[in-house]
């Protein structure tokens, strides 16, 4: 018997076969309205942005073994079983450790269309305060992706890479963004949107393989200095409290260099911006895909999403330099000022936002240059 959409709200919402593109704010209210995001609780305020849903952390957390991933067939609830240290309730709060992994399920669960995936993403504060956080979804092979038509649970693992953080029963961590069909522009499509709406501020943009984005190691534009080391063995950082802590209990300022190069330790997190001023048109959404290792060892941006109206003039913002989280691997690493170090793919819209990055949302980083956190005091 198949039913009508009065009777199952999950078949009133419907995409054109060959729409393409990244569902914004508004459809993602539908998707709940319709039952294919189903939260446990009602969604809170600023809790879905102009091109993605923040996910909540449910009220349990277990310190497991190892990262891993369940694979086809499995569920992450057995895996947690089989490498489970212990388990603690985070309903009042509680205290996550450096170098420890924790598995959290989340309030959001799914029942994806077949034309719908979705994508995970630390939030920004998340990669700023050196949190490393992926999603895991029943039966499978990859972190942060959940296949089209996935029905079912969602985790995160949460390993504090720096500082230990309070987090609790409704902490938001991660991001998800959904889409269909295919969003990414191509190289004319990325050309042809940087000729008329310049997505960075320079002339010679490189734009093969999405829009290059490099560091600024001159201090010529944060007075003299040029990023922050984290500092080790420091207090908690509550996730939830903002401007709650002082600069100088967990950052070293790092000044510039003559030569304009910073020398990377090993296992050290570094905060630092890019050259170049960016921005996303209203129609589009950009994403900072991961570094080619064998040009370096260090990982840049672990929160990777960039919402419409980031930087973007007509949103309050004057371009925004990409705040850049930075941890060098096994060995010292130089970085040089104007070193490559990411590029932006751009996705379009599926259509553009009600609200969007900086308008009515509360966003902290627009027209940002050098920025820590929301957790500390400017």
């Amino acid at each position: 018997m198949r039913l009508t959409p009065d009777e199952d709200p999950r078949l009133s919402f419907t995409i054109a076969a060959d729409a393409n593109g990244i569902l914004p704010d508004r459809m993602i209210a539908a998707m709940a309205e319709a039952g294919l995001i189903l939260p446990a609780y009602d969604f809170v305020e600023s809790q879905i942005q102009p091109a993605s849903l923040d996910l909540r952390l449910g009220d349990i957390a277990y310190r497991v073994r190892a990262s891993f991933l369940p694979g086809p067939g499995a569920t992450v609830a057995e895996r947690i079983d089989e490498l489970k240290l212990h388990e603690f309730s985070l309903a009042d709060g509680a205290v996550l450790e450096t170098n420890c992994v924790y598995i959290v399920p989340l309030l959001e669960s799914l029942a994806l269309p077949p034309e719908i995936v979705a994508a995970a993403n630390p939030k920004s504060s998340t990669g700023r305060l050196d949190v490393f956080t992926r999603v895991i979804a029943d039966g499978t092979r990859r972190f942060d992706m959940i296949g089209a038509g996935y029905h079912g649970p969602l985790y995160a693992e949460i390993s504090p890479k720096t500082f230990p953080v309070l987090v609790r029963e409704g902490s938001r961590l991660s991001q998800v963004r959904f889409r269909t069909g295919d969003a990414i522009l191509n190289a004319d499509e990325l050309d042809a949107l940087h000729a008329s709406e310049r997505l960075v501020d320079i002339d010679d943009a490189d734009l093969a393989g999405g829009v290059a984005v490099s560091v600024d190691l001159s201090g010529e534009k944060a007075s003299g200095f040029v990023g922050y080391r984290a500092k080790r063995h420091t207090g908690v950082v509550d996730v939830d409290r903002r401007s709650g802590y002082s600069v100088e209990d967990f950052w070293e300022p790092i000044s510039a260099r003559p030569d304009g190069s910073l020398i990377l330790d090993p296992g050290e997190f570094y905060i630092l911006a890019s050259k170049e001023a960016v921005q996303v048109p209203p129609d589009f959404a950009a994403e900072m895909v991961p570094f080619d290792p064998l040009v370096g060892e260090f990982r840049v941006h672990y929160a990777g999403f960039f919402d419409p109206g980031f930087g973007y003039a007509g949103a309050g913002g004057l371009g925004s330099r990409a705040v850049l989280e930075v941890r060098s691997r096994e060995v010292p690493f130089i970085l040089e000022h104007g070193q490559i170090v990411g590029r932006l793919v751009y996705e379009k819209m599926l259509a553009r936002p009600d609200a969007m990055y900086g308008q009515r949302i509360g966003s902290n980083y627009q027209a940002q240059g050098l920025k820590l956190s929301k957790h500390f005091r400017v």
